[in-house]
């Protein structure tokens, strides 16, 4: 089955724009992604990322997921057969690294999937995942904008349109790389440009334009009459404030999320609850919590209301948890008060770090080829053992192994550069 080339900007650092001397890692998957799986696969990277390359496993609640790509909350076998699909699909790479040397590797695009207890738990091949770590690209992962498609053809233009968006072109795009961009460089019928550009290109540009936060213009280089090369213009879109990927701010303006932050809920912790089950149901079970008497941690029998469902039907009798219930999930919650503050470091973290490589970057692109040369000659110079050399000739100043050396440097070159 030929290869289908997936966007790594909403999935991996590896695949970035080539620019003067810099290479690019080509990612590909083998066979046909529907529009759920490529939405799945989006979703499932997101939320396994903030421990892409430590943990060798994630987890995400299956009824959370299936809200978040698009599916009926309760239809598992249409999650199973996607996630069974994902599990079946290749990736494959192949790229160059700074000396030149090829490195070429394959993968499935999930090592593993399952379903038990409503959560589902999958892992990343560990090469597969250093692949796809990337604080920078991953920033750009909009899941918020990719339920607004309903073409896999529209979402797989977005995608390999975004990275671009800073540069305002694709730059130009071979018919044959186009066509396997879309997934329909096995068919013969997409042979024909007449029929390429009336199914495709043309209903897909309109999705973009429609859907998302960037608006895109085709453009065709011909060999005489022949149309050879498409590249697409890009722009921001005027209605962008429509296609926020975090509506963040209003949620925090409502009511109810400023009621279960007083009660001590993590910022992140009532925004999920209140994505996920919608403002009546939070208040309902805050009302419960309530009007109950010697509760020690209204806060843990908060987060058990919302998780089993308290007053669950109209009629049942209101029964109250036992001692031991409620000290478990004060035991849970005390738990996810911590996960949330790691997590929340973790982003800041990423943040700043990625902000400090921008830097960086600008900071080389500044200076001439010998300087460049000359530089990385000083820095290797300065580092202790064979693993850090190695890992910073592969990935450059983009060495996550050496970040904290490669600012340190830079800003003895260059005491301003971070502030």
């Amino acid at each position: 089955m030929p290869d289908t080339e997936l966007n790594m900007d909403q999935l991996s650092g590896a695949l970035r724009r080539e620019t003067v001397k810099k290479n690019v890692a080509a990612i590909h998957i083998s066979g046909k992604l529907t529009l759920l799986q490529r939405k799945l696969s989006n979703v499932l990277l997101l939320n396994a990322y903030d421990a892409l390359t430590s943990a060798p496993t994630h987890t995400i609640d299956a009824r959370t997921l299936a809200m978040m790509v698009g599916y009926n909350s309760n239809d598992f076998d249409t999650l199973r057969a996607s996630l069974r699909a994902l599990a079946e699909t290749v990736a494959e790479w192949d790229m160059l690294d700074e000396q030149g040397r090829q490195e070429w590797g394959v993968s499935s695009l999930l090592s593993f999937a399952k379903l038990k207890n409503g959560v589902c738990e999958y892992a990343y091949s560990p090469a597969l995942a250093q692949k796809l770590y990337d604080p920078k690209i991953y920033a750009l992962i909009n899941v918020q904008i990719q339920r607004n498609f309903s073409s896999g053809h529209g979402l797989a233009l977005y995608e390999n349109c975004y990275r671009f968006v800073r540069t305002g072109s694709t730059g130009w795009w071979a018919l044959d790389v186009f066509r396997k961009l879309m997934g329909v460089d096995g068919s013969d019928y997409y042979s024909s440009f007449k029929h390429l550009n009336a199914k495709i290109i043309k209903p897909a540009v309109a999705e973009v334009n429609k859907s998302s936060d960037i608006l895109i213009e085709p453009e065709f280089q011909k060999k005489g009459r022949t149309v050879t090369d498409i590249r697409f213009l890009i722009k921001g879109n005027p209605q962008k404030a429509m296609f926020e990927i975090d509506d963040s701010d209003g949620v925090r303006n409502l009511p109810i999320y400023k009621t279960l932050r007083k009660q001590g809920v993590s910022d992140r912790l009532a925004r999920q609850w209140i994505s996920e089950h919608g403002e009546d149901y939070v208040q309902q079970k805050l009302d419960y919590v309530n009007r109950q008497e010697g509760v020690k941690s209204a806060l843990g029998y908060l987060s058990a209301a919302m998780r089993d469902d308290y007053l669950a039907a109209k009629n049942e009798p209101e029964v109250a948890p036992s001692p031991e219930a409620v000290e478990a999930a004060q035991i849970r919650d005390a738990e996810k008060q911590k996960q949330d503050r790691e997590y929340e470091a973790r982003a800041a973290e990423r943040t700043e770090r990625a902000r400090k490589l921008a830097v960086v970057e600008e900071l080389v692109s500044r200076r001439n080829p010998t300087q460049r040369d000359a530089d990385k000659r000083l820095f290797v110079s300065g580092l202790d053992n064979d693993l850090d050399r190695e890992h910073f000739r592969a990935h450059g100043w983009r060495s996550g192994l050496n970040a904290t050396k490669i600012f340190e440097f830079w800003e003895e070159l260059e005491p301003d550069a971070f502030t």
